[in-house]
């Protein structure tokens, strides 16, 4: 048993909220909760398709919140109307594997852990134009070296124990890092994470995602965040000097050759 968390907002297109139910929902272990917190007044399509998915899919809880209040807040929220412990992430804009509850199940069984994610395939318009591969450390040791200069799980295929979460504190507003700060504060509470080598999930990216990394306004909440880091101890001042020069560097490159370094240097 195990609840699925989503968010929308009203940037979100019907197609991908649609397609990214029916591929939770389609799960060859599929959940029997799904909370769907709408963060925010919703277009009229979008209110359209979730009463749609309402009818045809009668786990589907969804909150209904007029204000937008960001997404670290909106997770916080939505959380509490999880029934189960185990509570899957999932992004309204992603397309899940059949099999990723299956193998991050067993993961949480086998490896007695609190958080688990995988390998992700980033796509571009459709999933059959992959752009890169994102794999991450697997075992809790690696993964806890790996979370001083970079996020240690992908936040869109996590699943975790709802338990911990709120022990850590929850999900906080923390802008563009809400995930890699409630993770640094799980870890460093005595959590234990693992890693699925196998691709769970398809992560819809884009030029434009690209270059919202660039930013300025992503650039300041980064470089903020890892000071917020350094300051609770969760990396060393050379963790967090090159991680900054690293934020800047991106910042100020074009966004053609942001790509390429996220594509191919950063991803496998």
């Amino acid at each position: 048993m195990y609840s699925v968390l989503m968010s929308v907002y009203k940037k979100e297109s019907p197609e991908n909220l649609r397609e990214s139910v029916i591929s939770m929902m389609q799960q060859t272990v599929p959940p029997d909760d799904f909370v769907l917190y709408c963060d925010g007044r919703l277009t009229d399509e979008l209110y359209l398709e979730i009463e749609r998915l309402k009818q045809k899919y009668p786990v589907l809880n969804v909150i209904y919140n007029d204000v937008n209040s960001g997404l670290g807040k909106a997770l916080s929220a939505g959380i509490d109307y999880c029934r189960h412990d185990i509570v899957a992430r999932m992004d309204s804009d992603d397309i899940a594997k059949p099999d990723r509850m299956k193998l991050q199940l067993e993961a949480l069984k086998k490896y007695s852990v609190d958080i688990v994610s995988g390998t992700i395939e980033e796509f571009s318009g459709d999933i059959s134009n992959i752009t890169g591969i994102k794999t991450l450390p697997e075992k809790d040791e690696e993964i806890k070296n790996y979370a001083r200069r970079r996020n240690p799980f992908n936040h869109p295929c996590v699943t975790f124990r709802k338990q911990q979460v709120y022990l850590a504190g929850n999900y906080e507003h923390c802008p563009f890092f809400e995930d890699y700060w409630l993770w640094l504060r799980m870890l460093d509470n005595g959590c234990t994470g693992y890693n699925v080598p196998e691709s769970v999930l398809y992560m819809r990216s884009g030029s434009e995602l690209y270059k919202r990394r660039g930013g300025f306004s992503y650039t300041i909440d980064a470089l903020r965040f890892r000071k917020k880091m350094k300051n609770a101890g969760f990396c060393s001042f050379s963790d967090y000097f090159v991680s900054c020069a690293a934020h800047i560097i991106f910042a100020i490159i074009p966004n053609r050759l942001r790509m390429f370094f996220y594509s191919k240097i950063l991803r496998k």
